[in-house]
């Protein structure tokens, strides 16, 4: 991906998980929800199941890599963004909350963790 932006690259990332999700019967509910902390990449549901996506672009799968992916500042970003989003989406509020990441390589591999980490919510 010579000449392509760190941003593109990303964009283009979570376009390519959106349709993932979306094909396995997800409902994309938010992309990029900004709050005062972090932002989450994408919000989706399905069967009653509020998953908070963190989307990476990776170049190598591994225990290790998630670490690398999402350290302990990001994870807390995420669950206070996933916070204002409950509260100002309180619909959603009897719904089972996780935490999944998905890594994507540049060669089209995509590697999900589902309930990557927890978060006191």
């Amino acid at each position: 991906m010579t000449g392509t932006s760190r941003s593109e690259r990303g964009r283009a990332g979570e376009a390519l998980a959106a349709s993932i999700l979306e094909a396995e019967g997800w409902s994309i509910l938010a992309r990029n929800f900004r709050g005062r902390r972090g932002e989450i990449d994408l919000v989706a549901q399905k069967d009653g199941v509020l998953a908070f996506v963190e989307v990476k672009n990776w170049g190598g799968f591994g225990a290790s890599e998630l670490e690398r992916a999402i350290g302990p500042t990001k994870r807390r970003r995420i669950v206070e963004t996933a916070k204002i989003f409950l509260a100002q989406y309180r619909e959603y509020s009897n719904a089972r909350i996780r935490f999944d990441v998905l890594l994507l390589s540049g060669e089209g591999a995509v590697h999900r963790i589902e309930s990557a980490f927890t978060g006191e919510l």
